[in-house]
């Protein structure tokens, strides 16, 4: 139980609770362009078919490792010479995002969709550039002992940030107009801007000015990029790590791009949603990360990935229970509980793998060839998810969604050397348990 106590207090450290701020700042727009904005979509009429298609306003997350090596190779020449590489970029991209989220609110997607889909790319764009700035900054700030932890306190801060664009803009929508909701979302960044300001630069990322310009953008991005790919494929098991990165995050793709559909037909309301599946949902993701994180220092990755895998296919199965059930405040309850919790723990346990893949000190360019994976997949899933929620039942559709991520659970145990990392403190407590 000490020991469990003393991995609960590293979440109190400085560096920790930045992670956490910037966490929020990097979720707060993720929700803003798929469920919220299915929520707004659906009320102007929008057909299901369309509205899974709207995902692909998101590729800029898995095209963010194009401009990742200018993230790592320049910094900016006013705010980066005055707070820092790292630091420079993120203020650049957070205000940014506050721009871009403006632009969102005052498009009218009964008028114009594509003007719509335009300013969600844009938001997308900016929240991938600051994903790849703040993953490169968290994985720069910590060491070994810290990797878990910060790995669950970047969840929590991400599930709290779309805990307000999730549930706390429905309220808002609910009262007022989405241009309004989306304003108040835009000056939500400010969080993230206030914790950049307060935080340390790492020094993996003070670069001098000499060693920046003395490389042509030819040099800089074969280093960057190229040279990173080919270390990455000349591993003897690159192909197993693609394919997990692809298919881990399967099961919590098709149920958040098809949930808010889903609740709405089987006769909940907005208000209903915004209780549950947003307010109750995701801080039960909250907690999922933190549990995550703990988790990390207590057992081993490939233990902490089988018992999060599991999970997320569990939470498939609930939702054909719920399904069934149909239109039951209880049973609800009890889906998203388990259905968010499962993808927080499993969020942790993603990115601090993918994390130790990343090598400094072109870690954001690292962190985003290997997140691009994923995002991919979530893209690809999210499409074909649409299109099948147009022409399966629910139950069906959930069930089928089941059954597609027993390969994941396949490859665990057929490849599990793959997935032994030291990347978590785990060994710092392991000769005091």
């Amino acid at each position: 139980m000490r020991n469990w106590i003393r991995a609960i207090a590293l979440y109190k450290e400085p560096r920790i609770l930045s992670i956490l701020f910037l966490g929020f700042s990097s979720g707060l727009p993720f929700l803003l362009t798929l469920a919220t904005l299915h929520v707004r979509l659906s009320e102007v009429g929008v057909n299901k078919t369309t509205i899974g298609l709207f995902v692909f306003v998101t590729l800029p997350y898995t095209l963010k490792f194009l401009w990742a090596p200018i993230i790592d190779s320049w910094r900016l020449p006013f705010l980066g010479r005055f707070f820092g590489k790292r630091k420079g970029w993120m203020l650049v991209t957070q205000l940014s995002l506050m721009i871009a989220l403006i632009l969102l609110g005052l498009s009218d997607p009964s008028q114009n969709i594509w003007m719509t889909a335009s300013s969600a790319t844009l938001v997308a764009f900016c929240s991938a550039t600051q994903d790849s700035v703040i993953e490169a900054y968290r994985v720069e700030s910590l060491d070994i002992k810290s990797a878990g932890i910060g790995a669950g306190a970047s969840v929590f801060g991400y599930r709290l940030g779309m805990w307000v664009s999730g549930a706390g803009a429905l309220y808002l929508a609910s009262h007022f107009s989405w241009l309004t909701t989306y304003i108040f979302m835009s000056f939500c960044v400010v969080i993230g801007i206030i914790a950049t300001l307060l935080s340390h630069e790492p020094k993996y990322s003070k670069l001098s000015k000499k060693t920046i310009s003395s490389h042509t953008f030819q040099t800089k991005f074969h280093t960057s990029v190229f040279s990173p790919m080919k270390t990455f494929i000349n591993r003897e098991d690159w192909g197993i790590i693609i394919l997990f990165i692809l298919f881990y995050k399967f099961p919590d793709t098709i149920l958040n791009v098809m949930s808010v559909p889903f609740l709405l037909e089987i006769g909940f309301t907005k208000l209903e949603i915004a209780n549950v599946a947003k307010f109750f949902g995701i801080g039960a993701m909250m907690c999922g990360g933190l549990i995550g994180g703990v988790l990390l220092i207590r057992k081993p990755l490939i233990d902490t990935l089988f018992i999060c895998s599991f999970l997320q296919i569990f939470s498939c199965l609930m939702f054909i229970i719920q399904a069934y059930v149909g239109h039951n405040i209880l049973m609800l309850f009890i889906t998203i509980g388990i259905e968010n919790l499962a993808c927080g723990m499993g969020t942790a346990a993603f990115i601090t793998y993918l994390s130790s893949l990343c090598r400094m000190p072109h870690t954001a360019t690292h962190y985003a060839l290997l997140s691009s994976f994923g995002s991919f997949a979530r893209v690809i899933f999210s499409s074909i998810g649409g299109w099948l929620a147009d022409r399966l039942s629910w139950h069906d559709f959930y069930t089928l969604s089941a059954i597609l991520c027993i390969p994941l659970i396949i490859l665990l145990f057929l490849k599990n050397t793959s997935f032994h990392y030291p990347i978590s403190s785990h060994r710092l407590f392991s000769k005091r348990i």
